[in-house]
C-alpha cells in the first residue's frame, strides 16, 4: 500500500492511493477521496515520539565515486542530518544565493518500522516498515572534504524532499534491484539501479544498529548513482525510483512560503 500524509482543508491528513487518487484515513472523513492536484503534500513519515534520525550515505555508488574521483569507500560513509531538512513532494528548495553547484541526488530512503539494535544482514528486512523517495540536495561550493561534507553542504532547510509516498516493505519484493532516475525540465539527467549501491540495504542496517539504536520511523537514505547535475533557479525536478513513485520539486531563488497546515 501507498500512504502519504497531506494538508487539507486545514488540517494534516494521513491518505492512501487509491484508483489515482487520495483516499482519506481521518476517522470523521474515512473513504474521501481527493485529487492529487487539491492538497498540499507532506513529507509521508508519521510523527514519532523522539527526535528522528537521519542517516544520509555519500558515494555509496561506485560509479558516482568515480564521477567525483574517489574510490569508493571501505566502510559506509554516513553524515546524519535535522527533520527541518525534509520537504513534500511538489514543494519548493531554496537554491542560495550565489552558489554554483547545486546537485539532485535521487535516492533510496528506507524507513525504519521498528526499534533495531546488533540486528544481522539476514533479518535486516524484518525491522524495515516501508520506502520512498528523497532528493538529497548538495550544496557542494562549501564541501570541505568528500568524506566531511559539512552541515552547509546537506544539512538545509528545505533541501531534503521526500515522498511522495510511503510504501509497504511488503510491496516491495527486491529494494535491490530498482530503476532510479531523475529529469530537469523534462530532460533524463541520471539513472541507475539500487544493485549498484556499495553497501545494500541489509548491510547498512546491521552496520549502523551495530554502534546505535535504530528506531520507527528514522530514516536510512542510501546514496545516488552518476549523473548529478547542477539545478538553476527555475529548475523542476522529477526524482523517480520503480515502484515507489515520482518526487517532484522546484528550486526558487527566495524563502518558499510554504503553507502551514493547522494541527489535527
Amino acid at each position: 500500500m501507498k500512504h502519504a500524509r497531506i494538508a487539507w482543508g486545514g488540517a494534516i491528513h494521513e491518505a492512501v492511493e487509491a484508483g489515482g487518487a487520495l483516499e482519506l484515513r481521518t476517522p470523521a472523513l474515512r473513504g474521501r477521496r481527493l485529487s492529487f492536484d487539491e492538497v498540499v503534500w507532506l513529507p509521508p513519515l508519521a510523527p514519532t515520539p523522539r527526535a528522528r534520525t537521519i542517516l544520509a550515505l555519500g558515494l555509496n555508488y561506485a560509479d558516482h565515486a568515480r564521477e567525483l574521483a574517489f574510490k569508493p569507500p571501505e566502510e559506509p560513509l554516513a553524515f546524519a542530518k535535522g527533520s527541518g531538512s525534509l520537504t513534500g513532494h511538489r514543494g519548493f528548495t531554496l537554491r542560495p544565493e550565489g552558489v554554483r553547484h547545486m546537485h539532485y541526488e535521487c535516492e533510496l530512503a528506507v524507513v525504519i518500522g521498528r526499534e533495531a539494535r546488533k540486528v544481522g544482514k539476514d533479518d535486516a528486512y524484518d525491522f524495515i516498515a516501508g520506502y520512498t523517495v528523497a532528493n538529497d540536495y548538495a550544496i557542494r561550493d562549501y564541501l570541505e572534504n568528500w568524506y566531511r561534507p559539512n552541515l552547509r553542504v546537506k544539512n538545509r532547510d528545505t533541501c531534503t524532499p521526500i515522498g511522495p509516498w510511503l510504501v509497504d516493505a511488503g510491496d516491495v519484493p527486491d529494494p535491490m534491484a530498482l530503476r532510479l532516475s531523475t529529469h530537469v525540465d523534462g530532460q533524463l539527467t541520471q539513472q541507475g539501479s539500487t544493485a549498484d549501491m556499495v553497501f545494500d540495504v541489509p548491510t547498512l542496517v546491521e552496520h549502523f544498529s551495530s554502534f546505535m539504536t535504530l528506531y520507527p520511523g528514522d530514516l536510512i537514505l542510501t546514496g545516488t548513482p552518476d549523473g548529478v547535475v547542477d539545478c538553476p533557479i527555475g529548475s523542476h525536478v522529477v526524482c523517480s525510483i520503480e515502484g515507489l513513485g515520482s518526487l517532484e520539486n522546484t528550486i526558487i531563488g527566495k524563502n518558499p512560503i510554504q503553507p502551514i497546515p493547522a494541527k489535527r
